[in-house]
């Protein structure tokens, strides 16, 4: 593997691992809101 496509892949990586915890936080405060909606506090 080349360098420029080593340090592409760390990249990526790194972007994914940031997209993933903005969906978990998402779906935490979803979660929360679905709970405030239903009364369940």
């Amino acid at each position: 593997m080349k360098a420029n496509e080593t340090r592409r892949l760390r990249e990526l990586e790194s972007e994914n691992a940031r997209l993933e915890k903005l969906l978990a936080e998402a779906e935490l405060d979803k979660a929360m809101l679905k709970e405030l909606a239903e009364g369940n506090f």
